[in-house]
């Protein structure tokens, strides 16, 4: 702001009234609004701090009396490639997550990435349990398999998974956690990826009509993939444009219990490898489809985060703000059964 000199007389009121005059032909801007003089100028130094700090405070105020909309993240890990707690804590609160379902490993293998098992998960959740809750998991087809997944689901887990082993989806193995499933009445999630885990998936219509009574959440690059109606099964991450009525579409439009985990690259990859199909996708299965992250980063937002990224994609393709609401958190608090 220009202050003229104070040692001139009637300074002010010439700069004033030069400030507020009548702008030079040369020039079309808009005359400025001819305010009373007392609100010109004649505001001390100390009123004007007062009015401006108040008006700052109440603004303060009511933001903070308005609480962030509740977000559920239906796809994160402990130990995630070495990961701490503190900073899987930090991250999802940057991603504006308010309740995370954690994922443990069997007893090997870690899920391939590192991923803590059974007893991190409930560790993390005891410790923060108005932020956390957790599944149970083991290896598809051990014999302890079933134990251990009882194991945790009496300790409080709300699900089964990850399922990310090399089995078929329709294999006795698997159909025997889904009898666990059943008699427990939660969820399992899996990891499809074509000739690697949970394969087979042309065949899990049977798996669903079957299990009729256990919720399914489908996840991965072969899920993902098949929304295609012409996918090439050893493509991962295609990026060529969807022909509607792929395996995954049919899935979700004719069996109830099946529903879609947006997470990770391929959930990304689903979004932006051809945004008309995504955004008309979306639309048709807006009460199948859950917000997840399922990203390794330790920053919760920029492009560097995964999780973020697809927080954005939802917000900016769901049809409505309904939809959107349902996708980042009704849905997985009536699948999950969660009392948020």
């Amino acid at each position: 702001m220009l202050v003229p000199p104070l040692s001139m007389p009637n300074s002010r009121d010439k700069y004033v009234q030069t400030l507020f005059a009548p702008p030079s032909k040369s020039f079309d801007f808009p005359r400025p609004p001819q305010y009373p003089s007392y609100m010109q100028y004649d505001f001390s130094r100390r009123q004007f701090l007062t009015i401006t700090g108040a008006a700052v405070v109440g603004t303060a105020t009511a933001l903070a009396a308005e609480p962030p909309e509740p977000i559920i993240d239906i796809h994160q890990h402990t130990n995630y490639s070495s990961r701490g707690d503190s900073q899987l804590i930090a991250h999802q609160k940057a991603m504006g997550v308010t309740t995370t379902v954690l994922l443990p490993a069997g007893r090997l293998y870690g899920l391939d990435a590192q991923c803590g098992k059974n007893d991190t998960v409930l560790a993390l959740a005891k410790q923060q349990p108005d932020q956390f809750v957790f599944f149970a998991n083991e290896i598809t087809d051990i014999p302890e398999a079933r134990e251990e997944i009882e194991k945790y689901l009496k300790l409080g887990a709300i699900g089964i998974g990850e399922q990310k082993f090399k089995v078929a989806c329709d294999s006795p193995e698997f159909q025997r956690l889904a009898e666990i499933a059943q008699e427990f009445q939660v969820p399992i999630l899996m990891h499809f990826m074509h000739d690697t885990y949970n394969t087979g998936i042309e065949r899990f219509d049977k798996v669903l009509a079957k299990f009729a009574k256990v919720n399914f959440i489908g996840h991965a690059q072969t899920w993902w993939g098949n929304v295609d109606k012409d996918h090439d099964q050893k493509a991962l991450y295609p990026k060529t444009k969807v022909t509607p009525g792929g395996i995954t579409d049919r899935l979700l439009s004719d069996y109830p219990n099946i529903y879609g985990d947006l997470s990770a690259g391929s959930g990304l990859n689903f979004f932006t490898r051809d945004e008309e199909h995504a955004r008309a996708f979306v639309d048709r299965h807006q009460d199948k489809l859950m917000f997840g992250s399922d990203c390794n980063d330790v920053f919760g937002r920029g492009p560097g985060c995964q999780g973020a990224n697809i927080l954005a994609n939802i917000r900016q393709m769901a049809p409505h703000k309904a939809a959107e609401r349902k996708i980042l958190f009704g849905n997985a608090k009536r699948v999950l059964k969660l009392k948020v």
